[in-house]
């Protein structure tokens, strides 16, 4: 945002100095903001940072933790986890055609570790943009006090169900959940990494522990709280995405390509191909699309970006279909 960019160079001068001020000046703006004290907010270089940092808190003191995951989804909890010996992974696949958690298979595979499972549910979900039920995932929570639940927020602004609503609030009274945001998507300063959990008092004060002591920097918390206040350009970040997701949906429409209905700023879209070959083929045509994601290994997982880039990629995908690769 403007705002977000005058602050940061409004805030060099004090770039020498360590980031304590700044940062406990974010956690008060973060706590006015959502509506919770002080000391239920940990601060990160990014969401990722509060993944990792929770994680870690969860299996340090362990001699074993079933660490329990959608398939597919964001891959850094498996990546921060793995190193522990401690931890059983297990991969329990979204719902064939809504792709939401099924949340009962995941109760199953948590219930087999008895002294309480780490359970994490990204909503919505990245890589399908999909939504699983608040209602289903609270009650769960709510019903199992013995494990301890993750649950990743990042792209909550991007969601228009009436439905959908975030735990933030919520889980400041429960000791067995935190819930991770990010300034990196519909606040668009994913290069600055600034990121926020919020959970019970005590709760946090153990994820705490695991922080790296500076993050985020100076100039990332001048951004991320001056961003913060800049309603209007969340406005304008979501009107745009939505834009560009029209864009998308239509030229899929009119390719017969299925997709999958997202609430993010991205989409999983079919490619009838290759991944590897697809992706290769865009980048000859000068457009960076997704990573893959297995087990997707025929669909492309493509960010949003501005309203003319969606349509430049439009272009090309159509040039595809007449050419017959896809």
């Amino acid at each position: 945002p403007p705002s977000a960019r005058k602050a940061i160079v409004d805030g060099f001068p004090d770039a020498n100095r360590y980031p304590g001020d700044s940062n406990a000046a974010l956690v008060d703006a973060l706590a006015e903001y959502q509506g919770v004290p002080e000391d239920t907010i940990v601060l990160g270089a990014g969401s990722t940072d509060v993944l990792r940092m929770t994680v870690q808190a969860a299996a340090a003191k362990r001699d074993h933790v079933r660490v329990v995951i959608a398939e597919p989804t964001f891959e850094d909890v498996f990546r921060y986890s793995s190193p522990f010996p401690s931890v059983e992974l297990v991969r329990v696949p979204l719902i064939e055609g809504s792709w939401a958690h099924d949340l009962e298979a995941m109760k199953r595979e948590a219930d087999r570790d008895s002294d309480g499972a780490f359970v994490y549910v990204c909503n919505p979900n990245n890589p399908t943009g999909t939504v699983t039920s608040v209602a289903e995932v609270k009650a769960w929570i709510d019903q199992a006090p013995q494990h301890f639940f993750l649950v990743d927020e990042a792209y909550f602004e991007f969601v228009d169900e009436p439905e959908y609503e975030t735990l933030i609030r919520w889980a400041t009274g429960r000791p067995n959940v935190v819930v991770a945001r990010t300034f990196s998507k519909v606040y668009g300063m994913a290069g600055i990494r600034v990121g926020y959990g919020v959970a019970a008092p005590r709760t946090a004060a153990r994820i705490d522990e695991f922080a790296m002591g500076t993050n985020p920097n100076h100039l990332g918390a001048v951004g991320a709280r001056a961003a913060l206040e800049d309603d209007a350009y969340v406005r304008e970040s979501i009107e745009t995405n939505a834009r560009a997701l029209s864009v998308v949906h239509e030229t899929l429409d009119g390719l017969g390509l299925d997709y999958m209905p997202s609430h993010t700023n991205f989409v999983m879209h079919e490619i009838r191909g290759s991944l590897d070959t697809y992706r290769s083929r865009m980048l000859e045509a000068g457009l960076r699309v997704g990573r893959p994601f297995p087990p997707f290994t025929d669909r492309n997982r493509l960010s949003l970006g501005t309203v003319e880039q969606m349509e430049r990629w439009a272009e090309t995908v159509r040039s595809f279909r007449r050419k017959g690769w896809i």
